[in-house]
């Protein structure tokens, strides 16, 4: 379906007042692409009722590169005092800053060799046939919060419970996602009920292993030596007073590990899975790369991927003040002061000003363009573990022999993939 033909805008207009905001998110929905170019050739900043639409490239990063006056507001009722529903504040910096310590970087090439050792043993025992969302795509990152995060002493299906509710309540139960109040208290209360079992879990878990830490330190770790995870180098870490990074924000931050990384990598690598199982001739390209070890090409191929079917189509902020959008162009938009803002990241990744031919598939393209964790300050805290993770997951289910699909992604009327059955040659 063309913008030329699709005729959305006209649509939109002749809908009654009350009608245009549940008809915008239904075409964000079930016809994204269309619908957004339309947007982007006609009027990229769309005003329904109950959210505004931000559909071109620049004008998304502009929203997204000032915090201060297009807050996470939204989210601050869903996440309390965790680092990332603060706006560019002295905590945001701080912390961030530390966390991103604590991540690493040098630790890329262990943990994709992490991932490749714990997905191999999940396939490996699947014998040919996996539900691939609940024993794969979720089961591997559950298992590495547990030993590269730290978070032991949880079971697998806890980790997972946890991060669900806590990801659907935020992202996914927001008033501009319209969903019937009943379901809406549903999603709530469960966030609410998983919350209280993970704070229990944080609770024992720092207070456990700050003894162990300390025993590591008495004995000088001649008798202890506890694994170097993430919640273990927290600990292990002297902070200057001045820091303010207590124990009570350490465990916060561990919570908020979890919370973020098995739920967003499930969904990408289901959905990238299925896109690519969906076109043999991309297929056939991954399944080389990933026979061939060549880590750069087969990751640009699932990058590439995932620009089709992202994690989500749009990120969300609140205006803080009135604010003129796009000034001196053409589609110059004032947004008034508590506007939920969605600025549209599918879209701006089919922006024709900032992607050469974006309706082809080229995965070589400029990795700094895609918005797959966010862009700005509130850039996902994770995002390079999450890319190795994620196309490492995605490599380890390729390089399986006549890899299929028997049927498409089931959402289960959900936001999330929740059954996917695959199929491969165990000869």
């Amino acid at each position: 379906m063309s913008a030329s033909t699709s005729h959305y805008l006209e649509k939109y207009d002749a809908a009654a007042d009350a009608d245009k905001s549940s008809l915008a998110r239904r075409w964000i929905d079930i016809e994204p692409l269309p619908f957004f170019k339309e947007l982007r050739e006609k009027r990229p900043i769309l005003v329904t009722p109950k959210f505004t639409l931000i559909t071109r490239f620049d004008d998304v990063r502009e929203v997204l590169n000032m915090p201060k006056v297009f807050t996470v507001a939204p989210y601050v009722p869903k996440m309390g005092d965790y680092l990332m529903a603060h706006d560019d504040d002295a905590l945001h910096t701080r912390e961030k800053s530390l966390m991103q310590c604590m991540l690493n970087r040098d630790d890329l090439p262990a943990v994709r060799a992490m991932v490749a050792d714990i997905a191999k043993e999940i396939l490996d025992a699947a014998n040919g046939h996996i539900e691939v969302v609940n024993d794969y795509c979720r089961m591997v990152p559950a298992t590495l919060v547990r030993k590269y995060f730290g978070l032991t002493g949880a079971k697998r299906r806890d980790l997972i419970e946890w991060s669900y509710w806590n990801q659907y309540d935020t992202f996914h139960n927001q008033p501009f996602d319209l969903l019937p109040p009943e379901k809406y208290q549903y999603v709530v209360d469960r966030h609410n009920e998983t919350s209280k079992k993970l704070g229990h879990f944080i609770l024992e878990l720092i207070a456990r292993r700050f003894l162990e830490v300390k025993a590591e330190e008495i004995t000088l770790s001649t008798l202890v030596r506890l694994d170097d995870d993430i919640v273990t180098r927290m600990l292990r870490t002297d902070y200057p007073k001045q820091l303010d990074f207590d124990i009570k924000r350490l465990g916060i931050n561990a919570g908020g590990l979890l919370i973020g990384a098995i739920e967003t990598t499930s969904q990408a690598v289901a959905q990238v899975l299925q896109y690519l199982l969906e076109r043999p001739e991309w297929l056939a390209k991954a399944k080389i790369a990933a026979q061939q070890d060549k880590p750069a090409e087969f990751d640009g191929i699932v990058w590439e991927a995932l620009r089709f079917v992202p994690i989500t189509p749009y990120l969300f902020r609140t205006a803080a003040s009135d604010y003129t959008a796009a000034k001196g162009t053409d589609h110059e938009t004032v947004l008034r002061a508590g506007t939920h803002v969605l600025p549209v990241t599918l879209s701006a990744m089919f922006d024709e000003r900032a992607f050469e031919s974006p309706d082809e598939f080229i995965p070589q393209r400029n990795w700094y363009n895609y918005f797959h964790f966010g862009f700005g300050s509130h850039e996902c805290l994770g995002r390079y573990v999450g890319m190795v993770m994620i196309p490492e997951m995605v490599r380890q289910v390729l390089i399986r022999q006549e890899i299929q699909a028997r049927s498409s992604i089931d959402y289960k009327a959900g936001p999330f993939p929740e059954q996917y059955d695959l199929f491969w040659s165990t000869l």
